[in-house]
C-alpha cells in the first residue's frame, strides 16, 4: 500500500511540476484517439471526423484543465503551495533579511 501512495504522490507531484506538458499530452492523446475512434466509423465525411476529433479533444483538455486548477487548489489548502509561493517566500523574507541588517560604513 505504501507503494502505491507514493507512486501516486510523485505522479501528482510530477503535473503539479509539468502542468502545461500535462494538459498538452492529455490534448495530443484526445485528438488522437478520437480521429482513430472515428475513421473507424464508416459513414462519416473527413472533415466531420476531423471536427468531431477537434471537439472530443477540446473538451477532454477542459476538463484536464480544471483538474489542474483543482490540484492547485489542493495544493495551496495542504500548504505545501505552488512554485509561485515557494519562489516568493524565498525572495521576499532575502529581502526583509537584507534591508533589517544594518549597514556598515
Amino acid at each position: 500500500m505504501a507503494e502505491e501512495k507514493s507512486a501516486l504522490q510523485s505522479a501528482r507531484e510530477w503535473v503539479v511540476e509539468h502542468k502545461l506538458r500535462a494538459v498538452g499530452t492529455l490534448w495530443l492523446s484526445g485528438i488522437v484517439g478520437s480521429i482513430a475512434y472515428n475513421w473507424s466509423r464508416p459513414g462519416m465525411k473527413t472533415s466531420v471526423k476531423l471536427i468531431h476529433a477537434r471537439l472530443h479533444a477540446q473538451a477532454l483538455t477542459l476538463a484536464a484543465l480544471a483538474g489542474s486548477g483543482l490540484v492547485e487548489y489542493y495544493d495551496h489548502q495542504q500548504g505545501s503551495g505552488s512554485k509561485v509561493h515557494q519562489y516568493a517566500k524565498q525572495f521576499l523574507s532575502s529581502d526583509a533579511d537584507s534591508s533589517s541588517s544594518p549597514q556598515k560604513e
